[in-house]
């Protein structure tokens, strides 16, 4: 179910650029992934199926922006502010139902450990709600991975659920658990993820936040 009000389409914060995937991406965002499987197939399902080939990496690329601009679901790629380097990706998707926004995240090995994946999640709360105005904001992570499980806590989500099994195979075959994470509007104002600072714009370059 698509937000009240569409995502922008370029998100600026201290140290990211977050925008909408072009097909033009394509090498940059192999070159993030090839470098960092190791770091990804533990965590990121869709990395089990990596390398992918470029020509799939355009195709994949194409079906997200083809969403994006339908307003079916909002997948960014991170970069740094130049946009010359992938950093990682993420999104506000809308599989987790009405009025309600899943902020997913992952960064390339290279840049781990520096906060980056704290800085655009937070921004991404603040378009949630700000911009899109829905009333939930969720994050999904496997309680295994406990440095991703802490960006939630850090920016003043609420454990809500443990549900088992619930995440795609991993490494081993096996489906994995999930710890839901949940912020909801009327407490979005005091936590720390409305202080983080952001510049948002739309598809024609108009501030919208």
């Amino acid at each position: 179910m698509p937000p009240s009000s569409e995502p922008p389409y370029a998100i600026r914060t201290e140290r990211l650029l977050l925008r909408c995937w072009e097909p033009a991406d394509a090498s940059a965002l192999k070159d993030a992934i090839d470098s960092s499987l190791e770091h990804l197939r533990p965590w990121m399902p869709w990395a089990l199926s990596e390398p992918q080939t470029l020509e799939e990496k355009v195709a994949l690329l194409r079906g997200f922006r083809g969403r994006f601009d339908l307003g079916q679901d909002f997948v960014y790629g991170a970069f740094t502010p130049d946009g010359s380097e992938v950093v990682g990706g993420t999104g506000l998707h809308t599989r987790v139902g009405e009025g309600a926004l899943e902020i997913g995240y992952w960064i390339r090995e290279s840049r781990t450990g520096a906060g980056l994946a704290t800085e655009l999640s937070a921004a991404l709360t603040r378009v949630a709600f700000e911009v899109c105005r829905v009333d939930r904001v969720e994050i999904r992570v496997d309680p295994a991975n406990v440095r991703s499980a802490a960006i939630p806590e850090k920016l003043g989500y609420s454990e809500e659920a443990r549900l088992r099994r619930r995440l795609p195979a991993g490494e081993d075959g096996e489906p994995r658990d999930v710890v839901v994470f949940t912020l909801f509007r009327d407490g979005f104002a005091v936590s720390p993820a409305a202080a983080v600072r952001v510049d948002a714009f739309d598809v024609v370059g108009n501030r919208v936040l």
